[in-house]
């Protein structure tokens, strides 16, 4: 006959497992999830689980099964390697009317331990009729579709309110949170950057109303006063907006003017953090932004105004002085004027420099040169938006890598 299935709120109370094992490596950090008291009983435990007992989240007792082991136990896990031994436990259970799970014989255990798996709030057991590996792929596949959003329904009674401002990352589509990806798909308005993962926005149901609020340089915009009075007009009616963004929302991306807007108007804001560009890119073009030896720091700059301008709050000559790497965001149309500032201050013309355009995307291509040169040379290869550049010593480790990757594919 099928089980009947049921969630064990099992805070605050008693739970046995009875072995040491591998078995019961597994279980037991669930059953502490779950906020149960647990109380071991094996002549030897993993080392896991004796870390368990050292810090006070587990009783051990250090010894064999006795019988009256049961007794106040409102859930008992039999996972020893005896056969026998399994078999008291349960029997003892039974016989005080106390649920158990024997994990040596399916057959003969009055409760099953379900695939389980959680998703956000959601939390998934399959039970298969004593296959465990089907029912964990089957419980692997419903949790991958409640993280990519692919399960998720808009029509729950826990919906979420007001407006949440999400961090898509740099590009990839695959490199957009597990928490944004949730709540993209439980959007009923999502009002997106040119930047933010456009190949999400073709998995919304048909019913998702989306915006566009490109910004797109040289071009065509949308002002961020009419953008934030979108996102509160669209709350207010009741509606869950997601603001899906580039990159990361607090960095270089305004998701902090959206958030006070909407919290001077009442609107419950939720910011889930993205993979800023500003370190991605480096990374998917093989640059480490930080390098030991060569780089203990890296500093992060918006170069939308040029040095010089009355607009910029950049200290171009400290930037110059360190000897952290430096990554530029919107420095296309400026790398002229930047270059030549951190050379006036200090920095050598022959500082290595990496240029990296559509970074993370297919058309990912970049181009390495110093700082004597790059903006020429940016110039010569049609560099152009979005694009990072780095500036710094770390760009020499990413050629090291590459040189070293090639002698590898050679023949001896």
């Amino acid at each position: 006959m099928p089980p009947y299935l049921l969630g064990l709120r099992l805070g605050g109370r008693r739970v046995l497992v009875v072995g040491g094992g591998r078995v019961a490596q597994r279980r037991v950090p669930a059953l502490l999830d779950a906020g149960a008291e647990v109380v071991l009983v094996s002549p030897s435990v993993t080392a896991t689980l004796e870390g368990l007992a050292e810090r006070g989240r587990i009783t051990w007792h250090r010894r064999g099964y006795r019988r009256g082991d049961c007794a106040g136990a409102w859930l008992v896990q039999a996972v020893t390697d005896d056969a026998k031994v399994n078999g008291d436990v349960v029997a003892e259970a039974d016989a005080a009317r106390i649920w158990s799970v024997r994990a040596d014989d399916a057959e003969s255990s009055p409760a099953w331990t379900p695939a389980s798996g959680h998703a956000g709030d959601a939390t998934v057991g399959v039970l298969l009729g004593g296959d465990p590996r089907r029912a964990a792929g089957i419980r692997d596949a419903v949790v991958e579709g409640l993280r990519d959003g692919a399960l998720e329904s808009r029509h729950s009674r826990t919906k979420p309110a007001g407006v949440a401002l999400v961090g898509g990352g740099p590009g990839d589509p695959g490199l957009i949170t597990v928490r944004g990806r949730q709540l993209l798909a439980m959007a009923d308005v999502v009002v997106t950057d040119r930047l933010a993962p456009g190949g999400l926005l073709d998995e919304l149901a048909a019913d998702v109303e989306v915006v566009d609020a490109a910004k797109i340089p040289y071009g065509r915009t949308v002002t961020q006063d009419r953008i934030n009075e979108y996102l509160v007009e669209h709350a207010r009616q009741g509606r869950f907006v997601v603001r899906l963004k580039g990159g990361d929302p607090f960095v270089f991306g305004r998701g902090g003017e959206e958030a006070l807007y909407c919290a001077r108007h009442g609107v419950p804001v939720t910011v889930v953090p993205g993979i800023t560009s500003a370190v991605a890119v480096p990374s998917a073009a093989g640059i480490p932004v930080t390098h030991r030896g060569v780089a203990q720091e890296f500093h992060v700059v918006s170069a939308h105004v040029p040095p010089g301008h009355p607009d910029s709050t950049v200290d171009w000559e400290a930037l110059a002085r360190a000897n952290g790497t430096i990554v530029l965001l919107m420095a296309v149309e400026r790398m002229g004027l930047i270059a030549a500032a951190l050379m006036r201050y200090g920095r050598s013309s022959g500082t290595p420099v990496a240029v990296v355009q559509d970074g993370t995307l297919p058309g990912q291509r970049a181009l390495t040169t110093t700082l004597g040169t790059v903006a020429d040379e940016m110039a010569a290869g049609d560099v152009r938006p979005p694009a990072i550049v780095v500036v710094g010593d770390v760009v020499n480790v990413a050629r090291e890598i590459d040189m070293i990757r090639a002698d590898l594919g050679r023949d001896p």
